[in-house]
């Protein structure tokens, strides 16, 4: 995908053509309509002139057939259900305000989607008439009417040209759903629309800070959409990215835990997707993470628009959007390919078996699925504790070797690597099953940060397992490391540090090869990632590392002084050295030969010099 990174600043917004009021018609003109049973609440807006829309031609010549749309009513209109309270401006017919009810932000404030009085929602359809004219249905106020279908409400704005010609913005809210209906049609317009010039419809949203760590939020908060057969792509997290796609089926604005999408039943022809990390541009702003932008191309039906969306504003919670089947639970990023499946059909429905069904505390589930990842693990991860464990007791051999050809590495490394063999530890076959595991290690990381459950759901001194478990305020910021001290990425740091001690710590400096890296240095280096990589990152990520390493830990105890023997695996070297050397398979023994003339050639090169 492309990235590109300019200063937001220099972001030019649109300008708006002025034009002249032409004819009024005033005939007709729809009143509010008023229904019993509606329980939505109007309230007047505080704007003191009507806007209106008029032509930039010259009133005495511009074409009458193309009509003028009138001027409705100014109000802002409450519309809500059991989860979400809307309020929408007629100014536009706009949803100035998306609040959810269920939740609350980290420091105990209502979650917005959208604000009241701030210019961080907008949707403006855009067409060109007939004769030239471009109308904005931002600036146009539209008359709207309130009514009931069913047990659902609906709230209708329509913009009117005459009798049966109007542009309607139509709103259906379900009793409990986060899911609104959303429509946009036109009717006996066919005359006043230039159908040679598409229409578009830009969707604007400013995206908030919710949680107490702006970093870790933003790094979840993207642009995703679908498009063409099925197929799901995001715009990354780059100052500014941009992608554009064809047959656009829904366009979701992701902001970790909440999110906004707009799907629609006919797929959009093209839409331009923006994404700008507004808080990497400026330190200083603690309210949005970023900027998005959706400048989408629509297409005309005989001559009208018709286009029946839904708009979704709720929880990024995996449940919820999986259960509408319109593919929306890839808004939740779980990873791709193998990390994907793991976490879909393994790691999270395990984990809701744990807290949900059987209602065990977060934390503590959280140890529970690391004791069952760890089970699961077992068989393939055996033979590699096994060899690690078998590597301990052969270090004084392996010193000895070191001590006994320090000056003939290649007579060294012929040497190790033959009592690794008969002690059956192989570093090779050791590695193997490990790096197996690493699909798993990735799922991880990719479910804990962006878990809809355990947000705000607090373990021992971590009060949010979905951010980081601060426990000492910093009174300034370190780079990569941040403002504060996190307690769980220390505590994983500690285990894995003891873990790579135990298994490779003498092992790593022993068989250090000439101009290899500093693979003692790498064995430090990897706990100091940890400690300063998830000092941001959430903290039940963190305690799932710690409980992990310490499980390692402690097999690796067992193994070491219940299931091997040393004086056993001694014995079994020795008797190697005593039995008949068996034939070498033909790679066994090509990899001996080039060995053997390796060392050949070194001894040759030391006898040019002497």
């Amino acid at each position: 995908m492309e990235q590109k990174s300019i200063d937001w600043k220099s972001i030019v917004g649109m300008g708006l053509i002025f034009i002249i009021l032409m004819y009024w018609f005033s005939q007709n003109q729809a009143e509010v309509e008023s229904d019993p049973n509606a329980t939505t609440e109007t309230t007047a807006s505080t704007e003191d002139t009507t806007p209106q829309l008029t032509s930039n031609n010259d009133p005495a010549t511009a074409p009458i057939s193309n009509g003028v749309f009138q001027a409705g009513s100014n109000e802002i209109i409450t519309f809500e259900n059991d989860l979400i309270q809307f309020k929408i401006d007629s100014k536009g017919a706009l949803i100035q305000e998306a609040l959810l009810k269920s939740y609350k932000t980290y420091d105990s404030l209502p979650v917005y989607l959208a604000k009241p009085n701030e210019k961080d929602h907008q949707l403006d359809l855009v067409f060109v008439t007939n004769d030239g004219r471009k109308m904005h249905t931002k600036d146009m106020s539209f008359t709207p009417s309130q009514s009931m279908n069913g047990s659902n409400k609906v709230l209708s704005f329509k913009a009117n040209v005459g009798p049966s010609q109007f542009l309607e913005f139509r709103y259906e809210l379900e009793p409990s759903d986060y899911m609104m209906d959303f429509t946009i049609r036109s009717q006996g317009l066919s005359q006043t629309f230039n159908t040679a010039d598409a229409p578009q419809l830009n969707w604007e949203m400013l995206a908030y800070k919710r949680s107490k760590g702006m970093d870790n939020e933003n790094r979840y908060t993207e642009i995703k959409f679908e498009y063409g057969d099925g197929s799901d792509d995001y715009t990354g997290q780059g100052a500014e990215a941009e992608e554009e796609e064809e047959d656009v089926s829904y366009i979701a604005y992701k902001q970790h835990f909440f999110t906004s999408i707009l799907l629609t039943d006919t797929p959009f022809k093209k839409a331009k997707l923006i994404s700008e990390n507004i808080a990497s541009q400026d330190d200083e702003q603690d309210t949005y993470t970023k900027k998005f932008n959706s400048q989408i191309e629509l297409e005309y039906t005989g001559g009208e628009l018709a286009y029946n969306m839904d708009w979704y504003f709720g929880s990024t919670d995996y449940d919820i959007l999986d259960d509408y089947e319109r593919n929306l639970d890839e808004v939740v990023d779980l990873g791709w390919g193998i990390f994907g499946w793991i976490n879909e059909f393994v790691i999270r429905p395990l984990f809701s078996l744990l807290t949900k069904n059987a209602g065990i505390p977060y934390g503590i589930a959280i140890i529970l699925l690391t004791i069952c990842v760890r089970i699961i693990l077992s068989p393939v991860l055996y033979k590699s504790y096994m060899t690690q464990a078998k590597m301990k007791i052969l270090r004084p051999e392996l010193n000895r070797i070191a001590e006994k050809y320090k000056d003939n590495a290649m007579k060294k490394q012929q040497e190790t690597m033959r009592i690794q063999s008969e002690a059956g530890a192989s570093p090779l076959s050791g590695c193997l099953p490990g790096l197996l595991q690493m699909p798993v290690f990735f799922a991880l990381f990719k479910f804990f940060p962006t878990a809809f459950d355990l947000r705000q759901k607090s373990f021992l001194w971590a009060d949010d397992l979905s951010s980081y478990d601060e426990i000492f305020k910093l009174p300034f910021n370190i780079p990569f490391y941040g403002d504060h001290v996190s307690l769980f990425p220390i505590l994983a740091s500690i285990a894995i540090f003891f873990y790579m001690q135990m298994t490779t710590g003498q092992t790593m400096q022993n068989t250090q090869q000439p101009g290899m890296p500093n693979m003692k240095f790498i064995m430090y280096l990897s706990p100091l990632f940890m400690l300063v990589f998830f000092n941001n990152y959430a903290s039940g990520l963190s305690l799932y590392y710690f409980v992990s390493n310490l499980i390692t830990i402690g097999i690796m105890l067992v193994i070491k002084n219940f299931v091997i023997k040393e004086d056993k695996v001694l014995a079994k070297i020795e008797k190697a050295k005593a039995a008949p050397k068996k034939k070498k398979g033909r790679f066994a023994s090509k990899m001996s030969e080039i060995m053997e003339q390796a060392q050949a050639q070194q001894e040759e090169q030391k006898k040019g010099k002497k």
